[in-house]
């Protein structure tokens, strides 16, 4: 046998697995990769690796005569220039490399930031559909921000109560972002308008909340929710000059606090 289809949770391991049943070292076959699989998050979209390991096929030619005269003539001039000097670029020549390499590193980084992004947007609509909600993702950049639109047929099972299973998808997103982006992105995940209309809530919440705290001078705790909504209250009562905010207790069960200003 002198090929071999390779399976396996890596590519390494699937080269690894070919190199072995064909009995051959790594230098001696020619490597194909079909597909380089993935490791999925918490068990969804794990896909193996598949290669195609072949024998080298080495023909070798008999050295003429002139071949061995000028390897001749190669190994004598190689001994002649044993010390190579190194040649001194002009400044701009080398302000030139390091541009040109600024600009490969921003590319790179624009390349990974794309496939971080693509990462999660297999993710969630994997999710999804392990849930039972058979959905597509859309993506929406804008700067550092990347906003997560899935569309599916039943939104409420993917928002779940009182948002906690959207909220909860918004964490893993933004963590597998902040592991597999080189670029610090803000992840938003969304389902139709829910995060507008939630916008809505939370800016009436805190207008009710600043009232009642100016009315009573007493302070006011509001029920424990995430971070980002936390902040949202934050800006929206930084303006009012009345009343004060700040975050009290630990994850998942922390609670902001709105009181008088002394």
């Amino acid at each position: 046998m002198d090929k071999y289809t390779a399976q396996a949770a890596t590519v390494a391991e699937a080269t690894q697995k070919g190199l072995k049943l064909l009995g051959i070292r790594e230098e001696e076959a020619s490597i194909e990769i079909v597909t380089e699989g993935k490791k999925g998050i918490l068990g969804f979209g794990k896909k193996d690796a598949i290669v195609i390991v072949e024998k080298k096929k080495i023909t070798k030619e008999p050295m003429t005569r002139a071949d061995a005269n000028i390897d001749s003539k190669v190994l004598s001039e190689k001994s002649e220039h044993t010390e190579i000097q190194k040649e001194e670029f002009p400044e701009d020549v080398k302000e030139a490399a390091q541009l040109d390499q600024q600009v490969t590193d921003a590319n790179k980084n624009s390349q990974n930031n794309e496939e971080a992004v693509q990462l999660v947007s297999d993710y969630l609509a994997d999710v999804a559909q392990q849930m039972g909600a058979a959905a597509t993702v859309d993506v929406e950049k804008s700067r550092n921000q990347v906003t997560f639109h899935i569309h599916t047929e039943k939104a409420g099972l993917v928002i779940g109560k009182h948002g906690k299973t959207l909220n909860a998808l918004q964490s893993l997103a933004q963590v597998l972002l902040y592991h597999h982006a080189p670029t610090k992105l803000t992840a938003i995940v969304n389902v139709g308008d829910y995060r507008e209309r939630r916008e809505a809530v939370l800016k009436q919440l805190a207008n009710r909340t600043a009232e009642r705290v100016v009315r009573t001078n007493l302070p006011v705790f509001l029920e424990p929710m995430p971070a980002f909504e936390r902040k949202q209250i934050h800006f929206y009562l930084s303006k009012n000059k009345q009343v004060a905010t700040h975050s009290e207790g630990n994850e998942p069960h922390r609670y902001l606090v709105v009181e008088p200003v002394k």
